[in-house]
């Protein structure tokens, strides 16, 4: 089964989500600002999540690739693409649910 770093997995996790610009990444791959990605606190690299948009009900499918967000409060923090996948590239922020797809590399 799937775990994080802090045990077993939650499939589903609300909160805030937000985009970010081009960093290194914890992963160590390349960032890109269009490709379908975001970064987390604690699911592992490569794990593949929904993130659902609960004020516009817009979706994008992501792959981990990077650690964050460190604001308080805010469980998911998209690419440029994604974030405007789901209608937050100009507000910024949004409260969103994630949903665990699974991750080839474990699974």
């Amino acid at each position: 089964s799937l775990t994080s770093r802090t045990g077993p997995l939650k499939r589903r996790q609300k909160g805030v989500a937000s985009w970010y610009l081009d960093r290194k990444t914890a992963s160590g791959e390349p960032y890109s600002r269009h490709a379908m990605t975001a970064a987390h606190r604690t699911l592992p690299f490569g794990t593949v999540v929904k993130v659902k948009n609960l004020e516009n009900g817009r979706e994008a499918v992501v792959r981990i690739t990077d650690r964050g967000p460190y604001i308080r409060g805010r469980v998911i923090d998209l690419s440029e693409a994604a974030a405007r996948e789901i209608g937050i590239f100009y507000d910024g922020v949004a409260s969103v649910e994630i949903i665990v797809l699974g991750n080839p590399q474990i699974n």
